[in-house]
């Protein structure tokens, strides 16, 4: 899987929606979000054609590593999260390549953190 450099970035930080999970492990992709979108200063709003929340913007130094991006959370349980991400990943015109799905792994240890492509 390749990424285009020019193209946006889609970060979905998936979670189950409501407050009885707010601070659950479980929730791990909703707080990234939220950390992130508080770092560049914006809110989340409601997507018009994705059952998620969105926020757009850019993330990375002044100049060419300078990247457009949409952070998600998507307000579907997590066991059904790809319809919304899907949804704006078109709507975006996001290449797959370009996604990235932040969530908990119940098989790995808490606070350790694996990438994979």
């Amino acid at each position: 899987m390749t990424t285009d450099a020019g193209a946006p970035w889609l970060v979905a930080g998936l979670g189950n929606p409501g407050g009885e999970y707010a601070a659950n492990r479980h929730n791990v992709g909703f707080m990234v979000a939220d950390l992130l979108a508080e770092r560049i200063g914006a809110r989340f709003k409601r997507h018009g054609k994705a059952q998620a929340q969105v926020v757009e913007g850019r993330i990375g130094p002044p100049g060419p590593a300078n990247r457009r991006v949409i952070l998600a959370k998507p307000m579907s349980f997590m066991n059904v999260s790809g319809g919304p991400v899907t949804v704006l990943r078109d709507f975006y015109k996001v290449p797959v390549g370009n996604v990235v799905a932040v969530h908990d792994e119940l098989d790995i240890d808490y606070g350790v953190l694996r990438l994979k492509l």
